[in-house]
């Protein structure tokens, strides 16, 4: 049966309230103890009755005594006061029975502001009563004297404060240590369990939790792997899937080539023979070339889109001016740009920056790039291709001042088969798969692609890549 948390929390407290029994019980022995040194340095301590006491009155040594603030009175058999010196609390010289048996029991009694200590000596037939004023003393009553020696005064306070001070040390000792059990017990599951999701969140799906517990929060331990689980089930099936469309496309596209290109072949022969065929025949073999061209190519941009997601995909990076490589590059989508009727404007630093790229897939992305302007403007615009760098990285700008694309549109022409106008597509002949091979392929090099466009205001491409 589970221990509920609540019940844990009630037996800590009740470990808690013994060890404040155990503390008050503690600091009452050590409130003995103090008491015990208090009376071996107090002044009354050091002149008892006792040690000053002489058969005959007259030679007892009051001197001391008077010195520190007491007094010393002698009392007859018959009740007189025949010798006084010092603080005198007797009131008068002579005393009835009834008087001297009060002062007597009253001298014993707590919460008063002296201390006497009173001794008979039968040889003189007199009492011999010392009187101190009471520093401070702790019975049921706090009593203080202002009369008192300041030695009295400092030697109590300073013990009462060391006592209360090492109390509450005490005191808060076990408070910290029963607040520490508390906490950990709490935040050491909420911590696993923090970091179980935060590793969850992060994909990884194979992460459980052991709190060892049998409280609420082993239901929610069990509650996280089971959920952990089921994640992990469907994120294999969804890996699977998608791994199967993936070799799906690629052996379709694979498969679906051969047959194209002949068709493709047989069309275009058949073109070349145009004397043979009669005008309709002819516009018919036009229509098959040309959705055959159409076809041939979105089949083999599918294949390298697969192949770029395809786990066996891997880039032959070489160390590359990337400087000296994009003015080749500009120099070989030069002529599709011409004959577009673009102009162009280049900006590449005359200087040395090294990177590490694939080539040929790098070519691809720019290709890919300078033939989306291509499709889908008309002629008298400008592209402008600039190169920076910026702390560790180089960035590349493709920039036209062209149509554009919408923004609500633009943050997801990156994506696959994602077109601006699907009505487009048949007169471009785009495939929507360019853009997203050359995002690809930039994500491959570690690196970003980025678009920034709107309608009629053109479009700029932002490529980032490491710099070595």
């Amino acid at each position: 049966m589970r221990r509920k948390i609540s019940n844990q929390f009630m037996i800590h407290y009740l470990i808690v309230f013994l060890l404040s029994i155990a503390a008050a019980f503690f600091a009452l022995l050590m409130m003995s103890f103090a008491n015990d040194i208090i009376s071996k340095t107090l002044v009354k301590s050091i002149y008892p009755a006792s040690m000053i006491m002489e058969d005959d009155y007259t030679e007892i040594d009051t001197a001391p005594i008077v010195q520190n603030g007491g007094g010393v009175q002698i009392v007859s058999d018959q009740y007189e006061v025949v010798y006084s010196t010092g603080i005198n609390t007797l009131g008068t010289k002579n005393l009835t029975v009834s008087q001297f048996t009060e002062f007597l029991v009253q001298s014993k009694s707590k919460g008063i502001p002296y201390h006497y200590d009173i001794v008979y000596n039968p040889q003189g037939k007199f009492w011999l009563i010392v009187t101190f004023p009471t520093s401070i003393r702790l019975d049921f009553s706090l009593v203080y004297n202002k009369e008192a020696a300041s030695r009295d005064m400092k030697n109590v306070v300073g013990t009462l404060v060391a006592v209360i001070i090492f109390y509450l040390l005490l005191l808060a000792l076990f408070a910290a240590i029963f607040s520490k059990i508390t906490a950990l017990r709490i935040t050491n599951p909420l911590r696993k369990l923090s970091e179980g999701t935060k590793r969850l969140r992060e994909g990884d799906y194979s992460v459980r939790v052991d709190l060892h517990l049998i409280n609420e929060f082993a239901e929610l331990q069990d509650t996280f792997n089971s959920m952990a689980d089921k994640i992990e089930r469907e994120n294999a099936l969804r890996r699977q899937s998608e791994d199967d469309r993936k070799q799906l496309i690629l052996d379709i596209s694979h498969d679906l080539k051969n047959p194209l290109a002949s068709v493709t072949g047989y069309a275009e022969l058949c073109l070349k023979k145009a004397d043979a065929y009669d005008e309709e025949q002819i516009k018919y073999l036009q229509i098959i070339y040309k959705n055959s061209q159409r076809a041939n190519r979105l089949l083999n941009e599918l294949f390298e889109l697969s192949k770029l997601e395809s786990p066996e995909f891997t880039l032959r990076l070489i160390k590359t001016d990337i400087c000296e490589y994009l003015r080749q590059t500009c120099g070989d989508i030069l002529p599709a740009l011409e004959q577009a009727g673009f102009a162009y404007d280049f900006d590449i630093p005359d200087k040395s920056i090294f990177v590490l790229i694939d080539t040929e897939q790098m070519s691809r992305v720019f290709h890919n790039l300078a033939d989306n302007v291509i499709r889908y403007n008309s002629e008298g615009i400008t592209v402008m291709i600039s190169l920076y760098e910026e702390v560790d990285k180089i960035y590349i700008q493709f920039q036209d001042n062209g149509i554009g694309i919408p923004a609500e549109v633009a943050k997801y022409v990156l994506k696959p088969f994602v077109r601006v106008e699907d009505s487009r597509n048949s007169k471009t002949g785009g495939t929507g798969l360019g853009l997203s091979i050359a995002h690809k392929i930039v994500l491959a090099h570690g690196g970003n692609l980025e678009l920034n466009t709107d309608i009629n205001k053109g479009c700029t491409f932002l490529i980032s890549l490491p710099m070595i």
